[in-house]
């Protein structure tokens, strides 16, 4: 994970792709413990990964919710900029649930 402590897709596909390369030189070599590391890191890499795209999924359906509720209060009140903020929140979680859609 990340200095922060939140899971970060960016640092998890690192991590993945480094663990697959370091069990890659164990296998090569026969170095067990490289093996062993390699396996381990790739599958921190991976649930980092993972974690990150269901933050990121959840955003999404709060700002998805959060911009109807939104446009539909301004529309309701005549408030055309909370609405058109609104519809633009609903957008952007839109945007957010498929990019962390999960595969």
């Amino acid at each position: 994970m990340t200095n922060s402590g939140e899971p970060n897709k960016t640092t998890g596909q690192f991590h993945s792709t480094k663990g697959n390369v370091v069990e890659t030189i164990g296998n090569l070599t026969g170095a067990t413990s490289w093996q062993t590391s390699g396996k381990k890191e790739h599958a921190e890499g991976e649930a980092e990964y993972k974690a990150a795209q269901a933050k990121g999924y959840v955003e999404g359906v709060a700002d998805r919710v959060g911009g109807k509720k939104d446009a539909i209060i301004g529309s309701v009140t005549g408030d055309r900029s909370k609405e058109v903020a609104g519809n633009l929140r609903q957008d952007k979680g839109e945007v957010k649930q498929n990019i962390n859609a999960p595969a």
